[in-house]
């Protein structure tokens, strides 16, 4: 049996990342009372994550099941610009995620599992039936819907902090500069 580390709900849920622009690791934190749990996990991610947990808002709250009690933006009082409680210590690096809905609770569901080389599929074995084997811990996080809006305004704002893109090509511009495929390998001036 996994060890589940279960959030229900958390007093705090967030993404956040440690480092410089261009070499940041970001995480996924929770915690309730004195228990935290933080997960590393990829850029991309936290982006499909905060956009899944936003659609699936969007689809409860259109939906006749919300009675209302999905916002449609995060409750002012829940925004959580705050670092990551410190120390950071990895409980393990996120692979499969999952989300959804519970009616009966009105709550975000997410499960973070870990990464695992086991789980991952060749091309040439996509159409083989594999067991994905059992893992060893879980996060599960069970979000009230305004702390799940909460959530994605911060991950949007945590995405966006990083490097600026080219407004050319859209590759993440360096500190140092940044040879556009578009210009032809040429660095841009500033206008003087």
């Amino acid at each position: 049996m996994p060890v589940v580390h279960r959030f229900d709900p958390p007093e705090r849920f967030v993404a956040g990342t440690v480092g410089e622009p261009g070499s940041r690791t970001f995480f996924l934190q929770a915690r309730l009372g004195a228990r935290m749990v933080s997960v590393s996990l990829e850029k991309q991610q936290v982006a499909a994550l905060a956009e899944r947990v936003d659609e699936l808002l969007d689809e409860v709250m259109s939906s006749e099941r919300s009675r209302g009690v999905v916002p449609a933006v995060a409750p002012l009082d829940l925004a959580d610009n705050r670092p990551l409680e410190q120390p950071i210590e990895e409980e393990f690096r996120a692979g499969t995620m999952t989300l959804s809905w519970d009616p009966d609770d009105e709550r975000v569901v997410i499960e973070v599992f870990p990464f695992s080389e086991a789980a991952v599929v060749a091309p040439d074995q996509v159409d083989q039936d594999f067991e994905e084997p059992e893992p060893e811990e879980v996060l599960l996080v069970r979000l009230e819907p305004g702390a799940a809006r909460a959530f994605v305004q911060r991950s949007e704002s945590v995405l966006e902090a990083g490097r600026p893109a080219c407004p050319f090509c859209g590759e993440p511009i360096d500190p140092d500069g940044h040879l556009c495929v578009r210009a032809n390998g040429f660095r841009r001036r500033d206008p003087v």
